[in-house]
């Protein structure tokens, strides 16, 4: 399994040509701010589907918290079985659960209880003790949160059994056996180090990460379909949309059952498309956290170039960088504009391999054009 966070840089800078909208007018969101047109979802999740290798596509828009359109694509099952996914089915969010994790930890540091440049040594000595991670006495939970810390990833064989119920410890485990890709403080993207803040918040809340995700971020949102499940066995409620990717064989599987014991902190939260985008809106609008703390997390870290925010296509509106996760099977994101106004949630269920999802991205960013960039 690969899990990793699907990056959306391109909507940044590209200006919109020649892109057709439906025959359908746009809909309309009226408020106090400036109006937003917005373009035809569904045909926008049929397009996506038409990319090729999507087996269903998923998408709502928001705007100021009101969802002004929506779309469902393709099928639940591969080959078109299963029939439609709704809109509002759930869905596994994948590395954007990374930004609820920290979210989580820096309340902790808003409170006193943590401090960003508190050493993980000192935090969790356990894990320098048992010798779980090196150097564990120079990287500090700002180097965590960062991902500059140089913690290898633990994902590969060692955690690829989908019965097993992994511990924490396990994972830490199968990073060590792992050589150190950088040096502490520079950039490198490794789950590791989301499982640690996930045992931070743990053994300073006393509670386990789903219930502090659901008592400081879900429930005060009212985000009642979200959740982080704790079992191997334990998926995805209700009907949702599933996933494949080939076998050695090269025999296309289903891997809906992903085992959620690998992914927790660093993957694994299940929400919707009207959830995932109340929990950006507030984010962004500093519902969740201070903006001192917030740019701890949407700042690029230290020797890594800048994402400048800018809107799918020339002027207004301006869109966030980032905020997308992928593993086998799915690609998920939640693209929403620098102000918190505007969200655009959308999930696609795959049938290809990792090398082919790399390349999945673009086309969501080229949905994000036909949905904000009307042509004359």
């Amino acid at each position: 399994m690969i899990l990793r966070r699907a990056t959306f840089t391109g909507a940044a800078s590209l200006a919109c040509a020649a892109l057709v909208l439906s025959a359908a007018p746009p809909a309309t969101a009226s408020t106090s701010a400036a109006p937003v047109k917005v373009g035809d979802v569904q045909k926008a999740m049929e397009d996506l589907v038409k990319t090729g290798h999507v087996v269903g596509a998923i998408g709502e828009v928001y705007v100021d918290g009101k969802r002004v359109g929506r779309g469902s694509a393709g099928s639940r099952l591969l080959d078109g079985k299963g029939g439609a996914i709704p809109s509002t089915a759930r869905y596994r969010i994948g590395s954007q659960t990374k930004t609820m994790t920290a979210a989580v930890a820096l309340q902790l540091v808003k409170e006193g209880k943590l401090r960003l440049e508190d050493k993980l040594s000192a935090v969790l000595p356990e894990v320098a003790e048992k010798d779980l991670v090196e150097r564990a006495d120079e990287i500090t939970v700002r180097n965590l949160i960062q991902l500059t810390s140089g913690i290898p990833d633990y994902i590969g064989p060692d955690t690829s059994d989908p019965t097993r119920n992994y511990r924490p410890a396990d994972l830490l485990a199968a990073s060590r056996k792992n050589a150190r890709p950088v040096e502490v403080g520079t950039f490198n993207y490794s789950n590791t180090n989301y499982i640690l803040l996930g045992m931070i918040v743990e053994k300073l809340s006393g509670r386990s990460l789903a219930a502090e995700l659901n008592r400081r971020l879900f429930a005060p949102l009212g985000m009642r379909q979200t959740y982080l499940p704790t079992k191997a066995s334990e998926g995805i409620k209700g009907p949702h949309g599933h996933g494949y990717a080939p076998d050695a064989t090269g025999t296309m599987r289903d891997v809906d059952k992903i085992n959620a014991t690998t992914m927790l902190g660093a993957g694994g939260v299940i929400s919707t498309a009207r959830e995932m985008s109340v929990f950006q809106r507030a984010f962004r609008q500093g519902k969740i956290l201070p903006a001192s703390l917030t740019k701890v997390i949407t700042d690029p870290p230290p020797g890594m170039p800048p994402l400048p925010p800018g809107g799918p296509c020339a002027g207004k509106p301006e869109f966030a960088p980032g905020g997308g996760g992928s593993a086998p099977g799915f690609t998920a994101a939640t693209l929403t504009s620098s102000d918190g106004r505007l969200q655009f949630a959308v999930s696609l269920t795959l049938a290809m391999d990792d090398a082919e999802r790399g390349a999945v991205p673009p086309r969501i960013t080229n949905a994000l054009k036909s949905l904000f960039c009307p042509t004359k």
